[in-house]
């Protein structure tokens, strides 16, 4: 993510059409990967939380923009304060930006660079919900983002990209979002999942994915979208790094996907749609932090590593016994982990900055900054998650009760059904008329 830098008066740029018009666009792509992530998550669980799944993704639209633009913005990039957080009273309500006021050092509006910024701070919190899918209150949650995006994605976002921020000024390279989106969402979803607890039947019942061709649709859009999260990223298009950054996205993403299915296949003996699918987004994942510090080459390599150790990392809900429904700690939390790190060993120094990995002869001091980077964040979101998830629970109640999980969360929360059986609707007014869901079946995921 590129930082804000203050110019000189005689330096300072001109408004650009066409950056301005490219950061539209890449904000409207980052924006379609909510609903991306939405349909993938969706596809995923099964039939009686099909709803509920792609509620919790679709509701963080709603809270987190009204809570970037009464304060979210100013917390995570106004004028900065002990290295920790941000604010600018300008920024508050978005109410006192000029309509051609720039982005310090860059071409684009002030507004451009909110609105963009706007859309990862939708996307993060939508990702830790695959990992609470069929069993989390649908109030409870819509409060959970709203204290979580307040406590620590503001916070975390002004240490990673805030001109100021400790990580920031210690060099720590997060291109867009390894650590701020990936490693934040995946250690908030561990710590909530430790005090939330198992579905009912966890390793004991079936619990495929409901609709295989949904999450390929979402995985898609995801890969679609993800154009505009990581090339978007340099906040322009003037001297060759988004467009590095572009192709970097789409070389790992392609070696991830094939380094997943290359691990099914001897592990299982199946290439399966699902792992096409998770090993494309652990491609996604890895290449965001590292995409503007390395070569395609690199690219190569960082996403074949993620692919191979996300796919090995998803089985290790079953043998550690913490319940990540979808897969989020394994994808995101492991896949933000290892791009983030690789950059200590892949960065050229002839990208986004002169800093150089260990396989280029900058040693290893690249690296000792990665690894701050990473265990800072994931310490302090796994923390303060659990904290919060743990306040909840014991005042609201965080989860539906056993019976309501086991009946379907969707009819519960929402008084609907993803799919009409009868022929009578899915809503309240067809609930004592609508046939049961039949029985689905469908591919084994990676060590389920």
């Amino acid at each position: 993510m590129a930082p804000a830098i203050t110019t000189l008066a005689a330096d300072a740029p001109e408004l650009s059409a066409a950056n301005t018009g490219f950061m539209l666009i890449c904000s409207a792509l980052v924006m379609l990967m909510t609903p991306a992530l939405a349909f993938f998550y969706g596809g995923m669980v099964r039939v009686k939380s099909t709803l509920n799944m792609l509620m919790m993704s679709f509701i963080s639209l709603g809270i987190v923009t009204i809570l970037w633009v009464l304060y979210g913005f100013s917390l995570a990039f106004g004028t900065d304060s002990g290295s920790i957080i941000g604010w600018s009273s300008e920024y508050v309500g978005l109410s006192g930006i000029g309509v051609t006021e720039l982005w310090d050092g860059y071409t684009i509006p002030v507004y451009v660079f909110a609105v963009f910024q706007l859309m990862f701070a939708i996307l993060t919190p939508a990702l830790i919900s695959g990992a609470l899918a069929d069993r989390v209150k649908f109030t409870a949650w819509a409060l959970f983002i709203t204290l979580w995006v307040t406590i620590v994605y503001f916070p975390v976002a002004h240490w990673v990209w805030g001109s100021g921020g400790w990580l920031f000024e210690m060099g720590v390279i997060d291109f867009a979002g390894g650590t701020a989106v990936h490693i934040n969402a995946g250690a908030a979803a561990l710590g909530v999942i430790l005090v939330i607890g198992k579905r009912v039947g966890f390793k004991k019942d079936p619990m495929r994915p409901h609709s295989l061709p949904l999450v390929m649709l979402g995985a898609g859009l995801l890969w679609f979208g993800w154009f505009g999260f990581n090339a978007g990223s340099w906040l322009g298009n003037d001297d060759g790094v988004g467009a590095v950054m572009f192709v970097n996205t789409q070389v790992a993403t392609a070696a991830a996907m094939l380094a997943w299915l290359a691990y099914e296949k001897i592990r299982h003996g199946s290439f399966t749609t699902l792992g096409a699918a998770s090993g494309a987004v652990a491609g996604l994942v890895a290449i965001t932090p590292a995409g503007g510090a390395v070569s395609p080459l690199g690219a190569i390599a960082v996403g074949a590593i993620a692919g191979l150790l996300c796919a090995m990392a998803v089985g290790l809900k079953y043998k550690f016994g913490y319940d990540d429904s979808l897969d989020v700690i394994g994808v995101h939390l492991v896949g933000g982990v290892i791009g983030s790190l690789l950059v200590g060993f892949f960065a050229t120094g002839g990208v986004q900055s002169d800093a150089k990995g260990l396989f280029y002869g900058g040693g290893l001091d690249q690296l000792g900054k990665q690894a701050v980077g990473v265990f800072a964040v994931l310490a302090y979101s796994l923390i303060a998650s659990a904290i919060l998830a743990l306040i909840i629970d014991k005042t609201m109640g965080m989860r539906v009760s056993e019976d309501d999980e086991v009946s379907g969360i969707d009819q519960v929360e929402h008084a609907e059904t993803a799919y009409d059986f009868s022929g009578a609707g899915g809503g309240a007014s067809s609930r004592s008329t609508a046939a049961p869901a039949p029985a689905v079946t469908e591919n084994k995921k990676v060590d389920a």
